[in-house]
């Protein structure tokens, strides 16, 4: 090693392993450091470069999630992302598991509580990927999309809405009775206490060009036949 020789080659002239080798110079500590080196983050703003999430539309699509019924938990030693889903719906669970895994996570859980499942992950890196969470209740604070994060939405608007939708909003069949005659027809409805992701949730609708109109000041409802046409590509109801 004083020789210059590098640190395989001297191994190979041994005839030991690596880490025993490691074991003999560094002690056991940095035999572990050579034997399991550390994995290179998977967050996209913590390198050199900060970067963009790899899979862009699984991230649009959970961050709808999480602006509606999500929750970021940074007061515990490593920060974890709750989800909470309606236990009804097996086929939301799976996607949202699926866009965790595919934005950060490296392992999912599924917790149980009456009426719903939590699905959940662990990783030190969601704060850099959802940095509107805070304390309080969302529609308390003020929430606003980062300069690195508005272009990824605005590359994604559907999957952003297919998140918002899948969380605080719903297809439903609306019933209209006029002159004796009953009309039967779908709409979408999205509801939410933050005029802050409410507006965020119309100017995706407006980037669509799809038309909307407030029914109160936390309800949103796209009527028009042709609207929730293009809205099911997107969106489509729960499953």
């Amino acid at each position: 090693m004083a020789a210059g020789i590098p640190f395989g080659e001297v191994c190979k002239a041994v005839g030991l392993p690596r880490g025993t080798v490691a074991h003999w110079f560094h002690g056991e500590r940095a035999r572990r450091r050579l034997m399991h080196p550390p994995e290179p983050s998977r967050c996209p703003r913590c390198r050199p470069v900060p970067g963009l999430p790899q899979d862009q539309k699984s991230y649009s699509y959970l961050l709808g999630l999480y602006l509606g019924d999500g929750h970021l938990v940074t007061s515990a030693k490593v920060p974890v992302l709750r989800v909470s889903c309606t236990a009804t719906w097996p086929g939301l669970i799976d996607e949202c598991e699926t866009a965790m895994l595919a934005v950060l996570a490296r392992n999912v859980q599924r917790v149980r509580q009456t009426g719903c499942i939590n699905v959940q992950s662990y990783a030190s890196h969601w704060p850099c990927l959802l940095p509107q969470h805070g304390p309080g209740r969302k529609h308390e604070r003020s929430i606003r999309l980062t300069d690195w994060q508005q272009p990824v939405i605005d590359g994604n608007p559907g999957s952003f809405l297919r998140g918002l939708f899948h969380s605080d909003g719903c297809r439903v069949t609306n019933k209209v009775v006029r002159s004796g005659r009953t009309y039967l027809y779908p709409r979408y409805m999205f509801s939410n206490e933050s005029t802050d992701i409410m507006a965020l949730c119309q100017e995706s609708l407006d980037q669509l060009g799809l038309r909307w109109r407030m029914c109160r000041r936390n309800l949103l409802s796209v009527a028009r036949r042709d609207d929730v046409r293009e809205l099911d590509q997107y969106v489509g109801p729960k499953h």
